[in-house]
């Protein structure tokens, strides 16, 4: 054995001796807005990646080889639920085998466990469309929500990695009161909002809309997950005379061809807002987020 081989091996014992005291949790998030609260949480002491990013529909993605890859190497995996990635997270962690992050274990988080859900189906029938048996999954546009999720993860990441107990807690309290501040200007700022009314494309906005007090009159779907079509928007015309809503919102990773129609043809201003985090240049993060989607509505109100 010459000297540059044994001193390669040395140096890769002593790699592998140190690792665990400073190697950081990897986490496979399922959406940008998890990816980047398990960020501020996890501070510096995990690496985190999204399955998807802002201008896919989470709905329909492919648990695609490269991310079955990802997720094998995953100790944790932060998902929506409710049904969001029901096309292809199942896949994803039974193609993993990953004992980590498999069903019931700890480093297996969804979301919307942990809160209530709004519009909940009385019957379940996929006839009326793409329809959440739990309820509309789209939680992370409320922030008093957001907020209780990001406590229970906290509390997930501690039971994965106790030996970073007060770290985590101490990023979980500094996020915290930044939040609960934020909230309190955002919702100073919102007020003018208040009242107001919006056709929507999806039920995407639902949480949003509920918290600043918008009311959602209409919708650019037919049914949930099926596309404008030119009866349905023909027919929102005349919704539009009646209701009266005060503007269009969709996200800006929709197809927008059928609410450009209705904006002309009814004068509604038209509101392409980003819908998670990196969205646009201003939701580099959850606060930016938050801010982006505020300002559009009330600048333009």
């Amino acid at each position: 054995m010459n000297f540059n081989r044994f001193l390669f091996i040395g140096c890769l014992a002593g790699w592998l001796i140190a690792t665990p005291a400073w190697a950081s949790l990897t986490i496979l998030a399922c959406e940008p807005e998890w990816k980047a609260l398990a960020d501020v949480l996890g501070g510096d002491k995990v690496t985190v990646d999204s399955a998807t990013n802002a201008f896919q529909d989470p709905h329909h993605i492919e648990a695609r080889p490269s991310l079955i890859v990802k997720a094998r190497q995953a100790d944790m995996i932060f998902c929506t639920g409710a049904e969001l990635e029901v096309g292809w997270l199942p896949l994803l962690v039974q193609k993993s085998v990953n004992p980590k992050i498999q069903i019931n274990q700890p480093g297996y988080f969804l979301a919307t466990e942990h809160i209530e859900l709004i519009e909940k189906p009385d019957v379940v029938d996929r006839s009326q469309g793409d329809v959440h048996a739990d309820g509309n999954p789209h939680v992370h546009l409320d922030p008093y929500r957001l907020l209780t999720i990001a406590e229970r993860f906290t509390e997930r990441l501690q039971l994965v990695s106790p030996e970073h107990s007060d770290y985590f807690q101490q990023q979980h309290q500094l996020f915290s009161m930044q939040w609960q501040a934020a909230i309190t200007e955002w919702e100073t700022q919102a007020a003018q909002l208040k009242g107001k009314k919006a056709v929507v494309y999806h039920k995407n906005w639902s949480y949003l809309l509920t918290w600043l007090g918008i009311e959602a009159v209409a919708d650019l779907e037919p049914k949930p997950g099926i596309p404008p079509n030119s009866a349905h928007l023909a027919m929102l015309v005349e919704v539009v005379k009646n209701q009266q809503p005060d503007f269009i919102v969709i996200a800006n990773y929709q197809d927008a061809k059928g609410a450009k129609w209705l904006a002309k043809k009814t004068g509604l201003p038209l509101f392409e807002l980003p819908f998670t985090v990196g969205g646009n240049l201003q939701s580099a993060d959850l606060f930016g987020l938050y801010n982006s989607i505020l300002d559009t509505l009330i600048e333009e109100k």
